[in-house]
């Protein structure tokens, strides 16, 4: 199959109040531009490179995604200039789901090329999320197998994604929602949201 989609169907974030920077509708998910560059990222009618730029997305800009494939793209919402709503697309390498926070002065060391399993890592997740179901936040503690080990913070539910935080023996998470082998949380001290193994931590009552 030369293209398959990656439908990351996160009806998985509800967040109080308190975290109003991170909600999300049923049926996407919000992301946030992070160029290596920190300039603009181009909106795209169609999925590839030529004159169909539509838009442009500054460096830090939140934006809801309907899907990524793995040809590299993502379907975002976008908002005409008449204020109507429909799909477009963006390089989805430029998408990150934290906050990238201040633009970065220079470029950092470009993420190695995907491996020939990934396939199998795209079906993992696919799985992961087809099980997710929304929670009322509640904290956990980090559990790693050794306590002067750590547990990774994943980008996706998948052992095979870019780890992008390591929690020590008891860092405190909030857990937003619940996949069955994974939850997503998010640090209160950061305001970073990933995914953490659920056999690796424990819940703090």
């Amino acid at each position: 199959m030369k293209k398959r989609l990656l439908s990351l169907a996160l009806a998985v974030i509800l967040l109080t109040a308190f975290l109003p920077a991170f909600a999300v509708a049923e049926a996407g998910w919000t992301m946030y531009v992070c160029t290596e560059n920190g300039g603009s990222l181009n909106v795209r009618s169609s999925p590839k490179t030529g004159d169909n730029v539509i838009g442009k997305l500054n460096y830090g800009d939140s934006v809801f995604v309907y899907s990524i494939s793995t040809n590299g793209w993502a379907s975002i919402e976008w908002q005409s200039y008449y204020g109507e709503f429909f799909t477009a697309y963006v390089m989805s390498r430029h998408l990150v789901n934290y906050n990238p926070g201040t633009r970065p002065t220079k470029a950092p060391t470009p993420t190695a090329a995907p491996s020939a399993d990934s396939d199998r890592i795209i079906a993992d997740m696919n799985r992961e999320f087809a099980s997710a179901r929304k929670v009322s936040p509640y904290t956990v503690a980090a559990r790693p197998s050794r306590a002067s080990g750590w547990v990774n913070l994943r980008w996706a539910p998948s052992t095979g994604m870019e780890v992008i935080s390591k929690c020590t023996q008891g860092k405190r998470l909030t857990v937003l929602a619940e996949l069955r082998n994974w939850y997503q949380v998010q640090d209160p001290e950061t305001g970073l949201i990933g995914f953490i193994s659920s056999q690796y931590v424990s819940r703090v009552y």
